[in-house]
């Protein structure tokens, strides 16, 4: 993990616990990257109650209620996947933030979409933004870059929400 991504953390964790909210994760290529990320602190399970890994569409389905004519009609990598797993995922495990990564992360890309596609959604059961991210640097690289996005939108989305005060 990054020096940046453990200093997102930290202010995540900050806001999160300040605030008294939840969060939970649904990934899919970053395979569980960003759960770690924000669980690397001690005390985050206070305000992290936990992720599913659905890295393929069954799963989408079976543990976040995708509809397979979601996943026909747009596919799995897609702004619809992404906006439908958050609130998937709030839904399930009863939180109130969620992050989800949909995307080829490479060596290969889809019928959807080309390697290094990726759509990041943070949000709640009421607001979902959604980032595409574009471009293949390898696979390694694209989750890396997928994962750090993830956390900056949560920490964006939670700057929005909670305003800290000046000390």
């Amino acid at each position: 993990m990054s020096v940046q991504v453990k200093v997102i953390s930290r202010e995540i964790s900050e806001y999160l616990w300040r605030a008294g909210k939840t969060v939970c994760t649904a990934e899919s290529c970053t395979a569980g990257l960003v759960s770690a990320s924000i669980a690397a602190l001690p005390g985050a399970s206070t305000y992290f109650k936990g992720g599913l890994v659905t890295y393929v569409n069954e799963l989408k389905t079976q543990l976040l209620g995708i509809s397979e004519e979601l996943l026909a009609e747009y596919g799995a990598v897609s702004e619809q996947c992404a906006r439908g797993m958050v609130a998937g995922a709030i839904e399930r495990m009863g939180t109130d933030y969620a992050v989800a990564v949909t995307g080829y992360a490479g060596p290969g890309g889809g019928p959807e979409a080309p390697v290094g596609t990726i759509f990041v959604a943070v949000g709640t059961a009421e607001e979902v933004v959604v980032r595409e991210l574009k471009g293949d640097d390898g696979r390694e690289a694209n989750v890396a870059r997928a994962s750090l996005t993830a956390m900056q939108m949560l920490l964006e989305k939670l700057k929005n929400d909670f305003p800290l005060a000046e000390e």
